[in-house]
């Protein structure tokens, strides 16, 4: 097994951490990672790319919007590793944003086969818990699924 370096190829960044290495470039495009280049125009990655990589898959897998991410990332510092309070303070600031969404999406599971108060008013139960589309009155959208509307 080779030594650990401290740069990697896209290709090592691509295969460790399961990212299409087009992906890897779409990121860079973005201004998620960087990279620096070699006298032979290679693409070289700081070993702390994975964790920014596995942090924009699972940011991306949980809804949060790509200008959300590259705002968390903007804070880490360019100069060093991340160390475990940047990324502290990262997670700090979604947290309640977090909370959020993971209250909405637990409503969701549990209430979505019920009238959600979308106004279709095509379950009978809508009648009972929605009679004449009363919610309407509150706005558009289900108000019974709709904790509030997260920040993106």
């Amino acid at each position: 097994m080779a030594p650990l370096t401290k740069e990697l190829t896209v290709g090592q960044v691509a295969e460790r951490s399961g990212v299409a290495v087009s992906a890897l470039h779409f990121y860079e495009r973005q201004g998620l990672i960087r990279s620096r280049r070699t006298a032979g125009n290679q693409r070289r990655y700081q070993r702390d790319t994975l964790r920014r990589v596995a942090f924009i898959r699972i940011s991306q897998r949980v809804g949060i919007p790509l200008a959300r991410i590259r705002q968390a990332l903007d804070q880490l510092p360019d100069n060093r590793t991340p160390t475990r309070q940047d990324w502290a303070a990262v997670s700090a600031q979604w947290r309640d944003e977090l909370d959020t969404r993971i209250e909405q999406l637990t409503r969701l599971r549990d209430d979505l086969t019920d009238c959600i108060g979308c106004g279709c008013l095509s379950l009978n139960s809508c009648n009972l818990s929605n009679p004449d589309d009363e919610l309407a009155t509150a706005g558009p959208g289900p108000h019974r699924l709709m904790v509030q509307d997260p920040p993106l």
